[in-house]
């Protein structure tokens, strides 16, 4: 992991509240899952694409 401790995460969660409050929170964390699962659909599609290239 990052070397993040228990006081480290719940700093950076209490910046994110003052940051962007406490409705818009839910909002940013389904954004980033979001983000997150597109740019690992991606990478899979080029993998998949690559080594099917370079099978052949």
């Amino acid at each position: 992991m990052l070397g993040l401790g228990t006081s480290e995460i719940l700093m950076i969660l209490a910046a994110l509240l003052l940051f962007f409050g406490a409705k818009q929170l839910p909002q940013l964390a389904r954004g980033l899952v979001q983000g997150i699962r597109e740019f690992k659909d991606a990478t899979r599609d080029i993998k998949s694409v690559v080594d099917h290239t370079t099978i052949k």
